[in-house]
C-alpha cells in the first residue's frame, strides 16, 4: 500500500467517523468549569479553532481557555499534572507519557502527514545520506515525534543508537545550537521546519516519508474523556475549521501567521504540505501504528517499560477499531499489533507522513 493511498484511506475513514460522532448525540451543554486546551505551534486545526471562534459557538456560555506549549512532552505534563483538559501532538510524547505511568487517554487524531518533518543538515554540509549520521550530533526534542523520526533514520542507516549523539533539546534552543554549529543535525517539525526551510539556512537530509506515518494524536483527561458527547462537538468544530482551511487558505494563512509570528511564505509552506485533516476516533491501523512506535522506543530502552497503547485508547474510541483501510487486516499480537498488508513502520514508502 503506498504512502497516498494509505493517507487517502485514513482521510475517508476519519471523515466518515467524524462525521458519526457528529450525528450520534445532540450537542452538549456548556461545561460548568473551564475547558482548557493545551496547543502548539503545529498544531493548525487547533489554533485557527481559536481564531475562528467556532468551539465558543457550539458551546455557547462555555469559558475556553488557550495554553500554548513549546512541544508534546511538555503539553503532556501538563494534562498529567491536571492543568489542562486536551491537546494534541505527535506520535512519540503519548508513548513516554504512558510508559511514565502517567495517565493520558488517546480520544482522536489526524490523518498522517508526511511531509511535516524532517531530518536537517546545513547546505554545505558533508552529511549526504542518513549513513553519515554517524558519530555526528543531532538536536531534537526528547520524547517528540523527532525522536521517533531520528530513530527510524538511525535504524535505515544500518545504524545503532549508540552510533550517533543526540542532543535534547526544545526547537528554540535546538534551532539556535544548529545555527551556531554546535550540532550537525537538528531533527525538527512543522512550522519550525518550515521557517529554516524558508530562510534558505538548511537542507532536508530526510524527510518523515518512508520512516514515520507521523501521526497527530488528540489526548485528553480521564475526565473529559467520559464526556463523550463535549468531544464530539469539540471534534466536529475542529474538523469544520478544517474544512475552512481547505476552503480558503489565504486567510488560514494570514491568520495562523498573525497567531503564530511567522511571515505568510513560511505559513503557506507548512499549508501546501499538510494536506486535509478532519479529526475523528482512533482506527486500528492507527493503533497499531502507535504500538510499532511505542516498541521501537522499549527495545532501545528509551522508555523505563514496554506499554500496550490500548490500554490508554478511550473507550468510547474503541468501537471504531474495526475500522481499518480496505485490505488491511488486523492481528493481535503479545506486544501488540501488525498491519497486514501494509507493511512494518519505516519499511519503505508504504509508509511516510506536525506537531511533535
Amino acid at each position: 500500500m503506498s504512502t497516498h493511498t494509505s493517507r487517502r484511506a485514513a482521510l475517508a475513514i476519519l471523515a466518515t467517523t467524524a462525521a458519526a460522532w457528529h450525528h450520534a448525540q445532540a450537542q452538549p451543554p456548556a461545561p460548568q468549569q473551564p475547558l482548557r486546551i493545551g496547543f502548539q505551534k503545529g498544531s493548525l486545526n487547533l489554533a485557527l479553532l481559536k481564531s475562528y471562534g467556532l468551539l465558543e459557538q457550539r458551546l455557547p456560555g462555555a469559558k475556553v481557555q488557550w495554553t500554548e506549549f513549546p512541544a508534546g512532552p511538555q503539553l503532556l505534563e501538563a494534562l498529567a499534572l491536571g492543568s489542562v483538559d486536551l491537546g494534541a501532538t505527535g506520535d512519540a510524547p503519548p508513548v513516554f507519557a504512558q510508559a511514565a505511568g502517567k495517565d493520558v487517554v488517546y480520544v482522536g487524531a489526524e490523518p498522517p502527514k508526511p511531509d511535516s518533518s524532517a531530518l536537517l543538515v546545513k547546505p554545505d554540509s558533508a552529511l549526504r545520506a542518513l549513513a553519515d549520521l554517524k558519530g555526528r550530533r543531532i538536536a531534537l526534542q526528547k520524547g517528540s515525534s523527532a525522536h521517533f523520526l531520528t530513530v527510524q533514520a538511525v535504524k535505515k542507516a544500518g545504524l545503532s543508537w549508540h552510533d550517533i549523539q543526540p542532543v535534547y533539546l526544545p526547537p528554540a534552543e535546538a534551532r539556535a545550537a544548529f545555527e551556531r554549529g554546535s550540532v550537525d543535525a537538528w531533527a525538527v517539525w512543522d512550522p519550525y521546519y518550515a521557517a529554516a526551510e524558508i530562510s534558505g539556512e538548511l537542507r532536508a537530509l530526510a524527510t518523515s516519508r518512508g520512516l514515520s506515518s507521523n501521526n497527530t494524536f488528540y489526548l485528553a483527561s480521564r475526565a473529559l474523556s467520559r464526556q463523550p458527547a463535549l468531544l464530539k462537538t469539540l471534534f466536529q468544530a475542529l474538523t469544520d475549521t478544517d474544512a475552512r482551511v481547505q476552503a480558503d487558505r489565504r486567510d488560514a494563512v494570514q491568520r495562523y501567521a498573525e497567531f503564530a509570528g511567522l511571515p505568510a511564505a513560511t505559513v503557506q509552506r507548512m499549508v501546501e504540505r499538510r494536506g486535509a485533516a478532519p479529526v475523528g476516533p482512533l482506527t486500528a491501523q492507527l493503533v497499531a501504528e502507535q504500538q510499532q512506535v511505542a516498541d521501537a522506543f522499549a527495545e532501545l530502552g528509551l522508555i523505563p517499560r514496554p506499554i500496550r497503547v490500548l490500554d490508554a485508547v478511550n473507550p468510547s474510541s474503541k468501537a471504531y477499531l474495526g475500522r481499518s483501510p480496505e485490505g488491511t487486516a488486523m492481528h493481535a499480537g503479545s506486544t501488540g499489533m501488525h498491519i497486514a498488508g501494509a507493511g512494518r513502520l519505516g519499511s519503505g514508502p508504504a509508509h511516510g507522513p506536525q506537531v511533535s
